[in-house]
């Protein structure tokens, strides 16, 4: 049911979606309807198209929400972000490791409260929904608490998460550790508890080779083999410390990856976030197994990691799957739009070139795919889940100012002006499965409030 008590309602606006990769299909890839009609049914879309062939087939019974001046979206995916690290975005470390010893892990630590855990998800959740975020593959901490808290919280909206206990038995104060035994005990227990139920899916999380033993990797991946359903997330190759005391830590392997390829974690449901500096032994081993490197571009100039390549990641003779994400707290925004920007940036500096249309596809329809959600979010074909943004540019003067001198008039142009001049402030509601759960409180559209 949408905000104003209806199960079928219609939304009039203009619709931008990706219905393909733009590095495959070029334009064709945006569909971009100027004066179009999106139809809502039990919470999925049933309809889509231009609002004049539409509208004439409408029963009388559906509520029509004229949004004739917004643009309507779908919602945003984060690939890779941490829900007990919102206090500690903003702050200092003289590179990653040092970062997590003086801020994240003493954060992390007051997860094991679950009120604490329960108030974290809350704000958290709060923050991606006004940032048009409707899904996100999520780290908790080492407490199973910290995960409870999170998924109780996310069903209780109906959203779409993919989540896991970190698992830490080195590395991190004492109490932040657990065992290789007791973190794949508790796993099964989680994963008995919240895997497929409502819309939350479980996710194995080793949080990255310095914090795990070989013994704890290998049951990382006998978790793996074991849940065929679940997901694998954890770190690879983000800064030049971490990859020398990871060559310290397992002096048998010949590379980062193949720490984790020896235990059985790389594959088509396993997100590697980071992946930046890579030796392309590692990315024919990323491509063949059809891993997903999660690019976190915020972060990654943040804490000073590199800058990261996704043009050199897809190349043809070896593709490497991608995603983006956020990475908060050591990303410095909860905004895909943001994190887009920075991308862009950062790949011009490289001296490469990624279409505008490319961003927007990574942010939406190619994050699906890289969790394999495709069929349910990412873009706004019938049939998937109606998790949608509703965008006002207005919001930002300078942004309206570029669309009204000749920017909304092109796809790419309005895609990137989008990114480089959006954030939470162009947001006007964020619907979940067709309930508004957020709404920007000055908003003028008053049938979504809730």
């Amino acid at each position: 049911m949408n905000g104003s008590g209806r199960a079928r309602f219609a939304l009039r606006g203009r619709i931008l979606h990706a219905v393909a990769d733009p590095a495959e299909a070029g334009a064709a890839a945006i569909e971009d309807i100027a004066d179009g009609l999106l139809l809502v049914e039990n919470g999925r879309i049933v309809r889509l198209g231009p609002a004049a062939e539409i509208r004439t087939r409408l029963d009388a019974g559906v509520h029509l929400v004229d949004l004739s001046s917004r643009l309507l979206l779908p919602g945003l995916i984060d690939a890779h972000v941490h829900y007990p690290q919102t206090g500690v975005v903003a702050a200092y470390g003289r590179d990653l490791l040092d970062w997590l010893e003086r801020h994240t892990f003493p954060a992390e630590a007051a997860f094991g409260d679950p009120e604490r855990a329960r108030e974290g998800a809350r704000f958290f959740l709060d923050e991606l929904l006004r940032n048009g975020t409707t899904a996100a593959a999520v780290y908790c901490t080492v407490h199973p608490a910290s995960v409870d808290a999170l998924c109780e919280t996310a069903l209780g909206r109906g959203m779409r998460i993919v989540t896991g206990k970190v698992m830490m038995d080195r590395g991190a104060p004492p109490e932040l550790r657990d065992t290789a035994e007791d973190g794949y005990r508790d796993s099964v227990a989680l994963i008995a508890r919240w895997h497929g139920r409502g819309r939350i899916a479980y996710a194995v999380t080793p949080r990255f080779a310095v914090t795990s033993s070989d013994a704890q990797l290998e049951a990382a991946g006998r978790l793996l083999r074991e849940h065929p359903g679940v997901f694998l997330q954890t770190h690879l190759a983000e800064q030049r410390r971490e990859i020398a005391t990871v060559r310290r830590l397992f002096p048998w392997a010949r590379n980062y990856t193949e720490v984790y390829d020896r235990f059985g974690l790389l594959g088509p449901r396993s997100l590697f976030g980071h992946c930046i500096h890579l030796g392309e032994t590692e990315l024919e081993r990323l491509s063949a197994t059809a891993s997903v490197a999660v690019l976190c571009p915020t972060s990654n100039s943040f804490l000073g990691s590199g800058l990261v390549d996704p043009v050199a990641l897809r190349d043809p003779t070896r593709p490497v799957r991608l995603a983006l994400a956020t990475d908060i707290g050591g990303g410095t925004s909860y905004s895909m739009f943001q994190t887009m920007a920075e991308l862009h940036k950062i790949v011009r500096l490289s001296g490469r070139d990624l279409a505008p249309a490319e961003l927007f596809y990574m942010a939406t329809l190619g994050n699906a795919r890289a969790l394999g959600l495709e069929e349910e979010i990412g873009s706004l074909r019938p049939g998937r889940v109606a998790d949608l943004i509703v965008l006002d540019p207005g919001r930002r003067p300078a942004l309206a100012r570029r669309l009204a001198a000749g920017a909304a008039a092109d796809t790419a142009e309005l895609l990137l002006a989008l990114a480089v001049l959006g954030d939470e402030q162009i947001v006007e509601a964020t619907l979940i499965a067709g309930r508004p759960l957020y709404v920007r409180p000055e908003s003028g559209v008053s049938v979504l409030q809730r």
